[in-house]
């Protein structure tokens, strides 16, 4: 064996089908333990795998090596989530030996497809947040910067999503059940980890008072590292998550006395902080396990970095100089204080130092401008489970606001508006707050985003400090979504260019622009489209049983559930439309099939509701007469990477409609234009910056912007009046209200229309309604056009260059982390040993 593993290592840069079959056929052996006759599916894929991360691994020794010899400065991404995708395919490609790696299994009678089905899809994010942060690790390992990553290990990640009778259940998501590959383990670097007990004053050797942390309990974070690899490049960086175990494990006494609870009680309680992603917080036990998932992420990452900082340096007063740490939203914001606590604590610096390290090594991304999204933590559930951290988290309020005092003397109000603490009948500690205190640097996520931080959500901070602030509009990868999850498009694109560079460098997407309307490469284009909407259509009957057409306009919402996203909004839309079909079966409809998938919080009651009325929309439409299948309704359970990686590159239009002002971004919306699709969406997050580079005439922008909801809202915005006096909202309000929906239950829905109607409507969902159904009529109209239609995409996709993840990382590395790229050559370091 070794000498077939010494082979393929000398020839890293030129493997070959030959090496990657010896090398898998040697795992399938000495891994698996067996033979081909007696190989499982799991065994053919595991043994694949394993052979293609042993091509991953030489890159990721070699490039951590590269980064202690260098001394390098290193970027730290801590994130509470990360929702990778799959694994195999994508380094097939990272590597470039996808064709050798077919070939392999051809010649071994395999096919490519049947092994990439297989693959597992590590499940440890939710949405937006978890899908960017995996394209900026992505990025950041093909722009060969030193990222890392640090995230949880979520034995269960959220859940799997069942529909059951129309409405969604949650079920365990045993994603972990067989050996991941692409994972190792590191039992060395387990760390402690102390919560609960209680502060003493103690003296000092020279006899200065100090606090302690005493009468805690502890168990442990272990890490495992799966290599990110960098398109193109050698580079492969550590993605590290923490899983919690216990400190003392099985308690054997304890079993042998009968008292079989307490045997495995601490054991369980330690591994329940990486049970599940985003446990619900309605309950007080859930709302402390979400604190404690977050305080387990921060002090484990933190200390991780001081560890691997200390390989180069025997102080920590060069720390902010050689780490970077990105805090992405407000769930890492404890960062700031445990990076107090572990250099005033732990390595014994004055406040002051230790203060200007943390500044100079913390940022903020901020994500949200949902006020419940801007965490805030009870001083009681903190002091109680974090009693040293919620000193420090005091002592820096009262340096703050004394600074702040002098500066404005006779100003409470401010005082109070910027204050950690929330005061009130319960005080709170606000986290975005500590956040931006603790951070040289503050940024949205779209310019629009980032403008209504300085102007609403965060105007006091910036009045304070307006240098802090800058904006990173987010991005995404074309790796992954365009080369892998949309190969027609990819290779046409790479045909019409010459070569493969507009993957490393997006902006020659331009050149596509000359061909736009030309009749050969439209009908090239929507050959490419043709194909994959036929292969979506057979996975959609595959999940839902559903036969949906390929020459209906693909309408297609994918993104969490939640209100602001108005799913429910396109639900009108479409049974306004039926309701018009009932009123006259015989009228000219253009054929759509409206796709919907999404998850909705296991507490969000409304969200869930929404989803039970698409579920029933759809079987009323998909069964009538009338409708004869010209318009079909399809919920697609489960929405994870990989259906998104299935519908994306098959969609015509891509509904983007959130209230304008609560978007911050959106990635979806371009990664759908990247792969050809029409946007239909609010001037809201990056759709605003998509109109500026795409041209707003490629696009169909609807409803009231975010002054003009200003406007209405302090106007006195009434929605019962717009439901009185407009006979189309009336009908469609009132068909959900009633039993035409839900015949078997009259009133189901009775809380939506309550919701929109009689609540205040706080999305406005009736103030944009009638925009929205003429700019639907405008996009039927638009689609019969088909020449034209098809110009538009294709300029969708021609001028998506400026999106990509990689013009973000470097915006982040130019402008806030200032960290340079560390090319990697493997002849440097071809037997290097060990991690770093």
């Amino acid at each position: 064996m070794a000498t077939g593993r010494k082979r393929i290592i000398d020839n890293i840069d030129e493997v070959n089908s030959e090496q990657i079959k010896e090398l898998m056929l040697l795992h399938l052996k000495y891994t698996r333990g067996k033979d081909w006759r007696s190989a499982t599916p799991f065994d053919l894929l595991s043994s694949f795998s394993t052979a293609i991360m042993d091509l991953c691994v030489d890159r990721f020794i070699a490039t951590q090596r590269a980064y202690v010899d260098q001394d390098a400065k290193r970027v730290y991404y801590i994130s509470m989530e990360f929702l990778t995708g799959k694994f195999l395919e994508n380094n097939l490609i990272a590597l470039g030996v996808y064709e050798q790696g077919c070939q392999a299994l051809k010649e071994l009678g395999l096919n490519i497809n049947d092994l990439l089905g297989l693959d597992v899809e590590a499940r440890l994010g939710n949405g937006g947040l978890g899908r960017l942060a995996a394209c900026y690790l992505e990025s950041m390992a093909t722009l060969q910067l030193p990222g890392y990553g640090y995230g949880l290990r979520f034995e269960y990640g959220i859940f799997k999503q069942d529909i059951i009778d129309g409405w969604q259940n949650e079920t365990p998501d045993h994603w972990l059940t067989l050996p991941f590959p692409w994972e190792m383990v590191r039992p060395e670097f387990t760390l402690p980890v102390h919560v609960y007990g209680r502060t003493e004053k103690r003296l000092t050797s020279d006899g200065k008072p100090r606090s302690v942390w005493v009468d805690w309990q502890m168990f442990e974070g272990v890490p495992f590292d799966v290599p990110i690899l960098g398109y193109g490049v050698n580079t492969a960086n550590i993605l590290r998550l923490w899983q919690a175990q216990s400190s003392v494990g099985f308690r054997l006494d304890a079993f042998n006395e009968g008292d079989y609870e307490r045997a495995v009680a601490q054991k369980n309680w330690a591994e329940n902080v990486t049970k599940v992603l985003y446990p619900p917080d309605s309950t007080g036990a859930g709302k402390e396990l979400r604190l404690l998932q977050e305080y387990f992420l921060v002090t484990c990452s933190i200390r991780d970095m001081i560890r691997r900082y200390k390989k180069n340096h025997n102080t920590l007063h060069a720390f902010g100089e050689k780490t970077a740490v990105q805090m992405n939203d407000t769930h890492p914001a404890l960062s700031v204080a445990e990076l107090m606590r572990c250099l005033i604590d732990d390595e014994s610096l004055p406040w002051n130092s230790a203060w200007e390290i943390t500044r100079k090594s913390c940022a903020y991304t901020n994500h949200t401008l949902l006020p419940e999204a801007l965490e805030k933590w009870p001083v009681d559930l903190l002091s109680n489970m974090l009693p040293r951290h919620m000193e420090i988290i005091y002592e820096i309020n009262q340096r703050f606001l004394q600074r702040l005092e002098l500066e404005s003397p006779d100003n409470p109000e401010r005082l109070a508006a910027l204050s950690l603490i929330e005061e009130g009948e319960a005080r709170q500690v606000r986290m975005a707050n500590l956040a931006m205190v603790g951070s040289h640097a503050v940024n949205g996520v779209s310019a629009m985003h980032s403008d209504l931080l300085r102007t609403h959500v965060m105007k006091d901070f910036y009045a304070l400090s307006p240098e802090k602030f800058t904006n990173v509009t987010n991005g995404i990868t074309p790796r992954r979504w365009l080369k892998q999850c949309n190969p027609g498009l990819a290779a046409l694109i790479t045909d019409k260019l010459g070569d493969e560079g507009w993957l490393r460098d997006l902006e020659q997407l331009r050149g596509l622009e000359q061909w736009a309307e030309d009749a050969d490469f439209q009908r090239a284009f929507n050959q490419v489209r043709k194909e994959n909407k036929r292969q979506l259509a057979e996975h959609i009957l595959d999940a839902t049983g559903v036969v949906v057409h390929t020459n209906a306009i693909f309408d297609v919402q994918i993104k969490r559930l939640h209100m602001y996203k108005r799913q429910l909004m396109n639900v009108m839309h479409i049974i306004s439309q039926y309701l018009s079909i009932k009123a006259n079966p015989k009228q000219k409809v253009v054929p759509r099939a409206y796709l919907f998938a999404a998850k909705a919080a296991p507490s969000y009651h409304i969200a869930k509701l929404v989803i039970k009325l698409i579920n029933n929309v759809a079987r009323r439409i998909n069964d009538d007469a009338d409708v004869a299948g010209r318009i079909k309704v399809v919920f697609l359970p489960n929405y994870n990477v990989t259906w998104a990686e299935r519908i994306i590159p098959a969609t015509d239009l891509s509904e983007q409609i959130s209230t304008a002002g609560f978007e911050a971004s959106g990635t979806g919306n371009m990664k759908f234009a990247l792969n050809g699709a029409m946007t239909v969406g609010t001037w809201d997050g990056a759709n605003v910056e998509m109109a500026e580079h795409i041209g707003e005439e490629n696009m169909f922008i609807f409803g009231h912007r975010v002054e003009e909801i200003e406007r209405i809202k302090s106007e006195g915005y009434n929605p019962w009046d717009l439901y009185s006096n407009n006979k189309q909202i009336q009908e469609v309000m009132d068909a959900i209200r009633g039993d035409l929906f839900a015949p078997e239950r009259p009133g189901l829905f009775g809380e939506l229309f309550e919701e929109l109607v009689q609540r205040g409507d706080m999305y406005c969902y009736l103030a944009d309604f009638m925009p929205y159904l003429e700019v639907q009529e405008r996009i039927s109209a638009a689609y019969e056009d088909q020449a034209e239609w098809t110009r538009r995409s294709i300029l969708n996709t021609a001028r998506m260059g400026w999106f990509s993840s990689d013009r973000s990382i470097r915006e982040y590395a130019e402008n806030i982390w200032q960290v340079q790229p560390i090319p990697i050559n493997m002849t440097d370091y071809h037997y290097a040993n060990g991690v770093q």
